[in-house]
């Protein structure tokens, strides 16, 4: 389900990201026991514009006062190909039955690109530029950032920084509000149990 159009140029783009952030949260609210462990795997490379999207996201995130997310990919500390396999292993030796939201960018047709969809399930990272990698998450943020069909890896790298830097500022403030509304929902909970 697309829930957002990043366009810069759109109408009613504060209502859009409102509208986002919301059904994010619901989509996390409704599918996460309150108290399993949530995972945002931010999955790209800074080297590559098209594909710092997921890097992007964990970067703003980090400078948030998070208290239900752990975040995992950043600029400094990229998780791409070569150390996804590590980096998955490390969260589950770390965490009890860890709640994965994978965040990674993709390539589709015209009328998809800046747009995000979030979805029940896991996303197959590197699949626009054919690397075979396990599919991951149980929950996927796609942000489509270019169009595909035609030299993927080029498109990547020759995508406007503009267009990424806009999509990830507005999926880390959406799961900013759900991590501000998940931890508001676990302090219920605890009044709730301490009467």
């Amino acid at each position: 389900m697309t829930f957002i159009n990043c366009n810069q140029n759109s109408m009613n783009l504060h209502t859009k990201e409102q509208l986002f952030a919301k059904n994010l949260f619901h989509f996390i609210q409704n599918n996460v026991p309150h108290d399993q462990p949530i995972i945002v795997l931010c999955i790209g490379t800074d080297r590559s514009t098209g594909d710092s999207l997921g890097p992007l996201v964990g970067h703003y995130l980090n400078y948030k006062p998070l208290m239900k997310l752990q975040v995992y990919g950043t600029i400094d500390e990229p998780v791409h190909a070569k150390n996804l396999e590590e980096t998955i292993l490390n969260i589950h030796n770390q965490y009890d039955h860890p709640y994965i939201i994978a965040v990674d960018a993709a390539l589709s047709t015209m009328p998809k690109v800046k747009t995000v969809d979030v979805g029940i399930g896991s996303l197959s990272p590197g699949a626009a530029v054919k690397k075979d990698l396990p599919p991951i998450g149980d929950l996927y943020i796609k942000g489509y950032v270019n169009v595909s069909g035609f030299m993927e890896f080029s498109i990547l790298q020759n995508t406007r920084l503009s267009v990424v830097m806009h999509m990830a500022k507005q999926i880390a403030q959406a799961l900013y509000y759900a991590d501000t509304h998940l931890k508001q929902q676990s302090s219920i909970f605890k009044l709730k149990g301490a009467q």
